[in-house]
């Protein structure tokens, strides 16, 4: 490789990270102001969760379209195209203001925060193929490394709500959201004027219907289901209810499937990609999920400032560990699947950590132990796909980071939006119903796939309670009532690594049967020497 090549090279991953690296920013500040549209805006948990839900879902859409055509119509368009999303979804989501009806600011809100989402997922549908193409032998290496820019991004974003949203130094919170603009303007001008590679797949000129192959119905269903989700949660948010959010959701799943099997003839694709996939469902769920909630939580639990502190902690702590992935690799002789399978269960463990913390210096050492087994999911998925499927060029790889998202948006923050309001109910129920009744909100209940629905806590009262300096025996017990719910919330979000370890244990079986694990070229994904080549490979070694 020439040396102009390896400068361009490396000046394209450096974009990427800069990118990533914005959105990071966008989503640590938007987690510190919850407290803030609570307060101005009197917004319930399932309120923000479906602000933050809308995160996640937007970037569904982004990676998704993105990574169906950024092959066929390369990568220079698509950037452009975030960088107007990112632009827009500023001035939306600015357009929330005090003394709006709560309605009109959640639109707002939740638009100008899916508009975000948008530009990130156009971005990450660039930035993981492309850094997949560039790094082929190494792309767990570096997928990590592109992926390291998130907890960094998240660790400035929490900055900003530190220094800047309390104290003498606070700004409002439309100034903190609005600095995520000086990191796009930076992403911008790195991908000006660069010369971008193919994948293989692309060089080899293969159809879109050949890289859809390997993903078939089954994969393929898992998208349209979670597209479904969306369709129903969209629509109910702007209908308010009734059959129409069901019949959207039938109507999006069943015509997306139909097409689905259109284009793979009736294949099924992949089991095990069709696994992977499933196992992606979770991880957005308990990765970027929890991350949307933690700060809050821990902060309830303790309060805001240490929950800032903790969040900043565990994304630098995140960012540090995602350079070391290729030496933990060597070291630990771990194959990727056997170091996502490890990282699930130093999830469970430290999630469980979390929900017992009773001090800053407890908090500390359990928000490290998450902060481990949540380190190398999302990368680390990325270059499983890479590595086994070269022959679906970016439309697997985009298409598995994009259920991901949806998973986080629909399924992970919502969630727990739900689980904290439900869990503090009933504790505040169980010791004293006329102290709920006094406390609970007017506005629309809580409720999650029809698990039943909640009155949640008023989040102007609530919020005045932890406030007060000299808190009455009933504010006591509304605080006391709502950090133990947040504990449960906590406790049950365990479960989904616990799911996601399964997965990963069958997979590591998997491969110990076929001879190992080994990157594989379109040429032995295609002809079916994926066994015989892991095998070679495993005698190798």
């Amino acid at each position: 490789m020439t040396k102009s090549n390896e400068v361009n090279r490396m000046r394209l991953l450096w974009a990427g990270f800069v990118a990533i690296l914005a959105a990071g920013v966008g989503f640590g500040v938007r987690g510190g102001i919850f407290t803030n549209w609570a307060d101005e805006f009197g917004f319930s948990g399932a309120q923000l969760g479906m602000i933050g839900g809308a995160g996640f879902t937007g970037f569904c859409f982004g990676i998704i379209i993105g990574g169906l055509i950024v092959d066929k119509i390369g990568y220079a368009k698509l950037v452009i195209a975030a960088f107007l999303f990112h632009t827009i979804s500023a001035f939306v989501t600015l357009g929330a203001t005090e003394g709006q009806s709560t309605a009109v600011a959640f639109n707002f809100l939740y638009w100008g925060t899916f508009i975000f989402a948008l530009a990130n997922g156009t971005l990450e549908a660039v930035a993981n193929p492309l850094v997949s193409t560039l790094f082929p032998n190494k792309r767990t290496h570096y997928l990590n490394i592109l992926h390291a820019s998130w907890p960094l991004g998240m660790v400035i974003g929490g900055l900003i709500g530190w220094f800047l949203g309390s104290g003498d130094n606070a700004l409002h919170w439309k100034i903190q959201l609005a600095l995520y603009l000086v990191p796009t303007l930076a992403y911008g001008i790195m991908f000006l004027g660069q010369k971008y590679p193919k994948s293989e797949a692309s060089e080899k000129g293969l159809s879109f219907a050949q890289m859809f192959r390997e993903v078939g119905y089954l994969s393929g269903g898992v998208v349209c289901f979670m597209l479904a989700l969306f369709a129903r949660d969209t629509v109910n948010t702007i209908s308010g209810g009734g059959v129409m959010p069901t019949i959207a959701a039938l109507v999006v799943g069943i015509g997306l499937f139909g097409f689905t099997l259109k284009i793979t003839g009736g294949y099924a694709g992949s089991v095990l990609l069709f696994f992977l996939f499933i196992a992606h469902v979770l991880v957005g769920a308990v990765e970027l999920g929890t991350d949307g909630w933690i700060q809050n939580i821990t902060g309830v639990i303790l309060d805001p400032t240490q929950g800032k502190i903790l969040f900043v902690f565990t994304s630098l702590l995140m960012f540090a560990l995602r350079f070391a992935a290729d030496t933990i690799e060597k070291k630990a002789g771990l194959s990727p699947v056997a170091l996502l399978l490890a990282c699930a269960i130093i999830a469970v463990i430290g999630l469980n950590l979390i929900a017992a913390i009773s001090g800053f210096g407890f908090a500390l050492g359990a928000v490290a132990v998450y902060a481990v087994g949540k380190t190398f999911f999302w990368p680390t998925m990325l270059a499983v796909v890479g590595d086994r499927f070269p022959s679906t060029g970016a439309v697997a790889m985009s298409l598995m980071g994009g259920v991901g998202m949806m998973s986080a948006g629909l399924i992970g923050n919502v969630g727990l939006g739900y689980l904290k309001d439900r869990y503090a109910v009933d504790e505040l129920k169980s010791e004293n119903v006329a102290l709920y009744e006094e406390y609970k909100s007017e506005g629309a209940p809580s409720s999650f796939f029809g698990i039943g629905e909640v009155q949640p806590l008023d989040g102007k009262l609530l919020e005045a309670a932890k406030g007060a300096e000299a808190p009455t025996p009933e504010q006591t017990a509304v605080v006391e009532a709502d950090v133990r719910g947040a504990r449960s919330t906590l406790r049950t979000d365990s479960l989904i690594p616990v799911g996601m370890a399964i997965i990963y244990l069958g997979m590591l079986l998997y491969f110990k049967k076929i001879g190992g694990y080994k990157p594989l070229t379109i040429a032995e994904e295609g002809s079916g020497s994926a066994a015989k080549a892991a095998a070679e490979h495993a005698g190798e070694a």
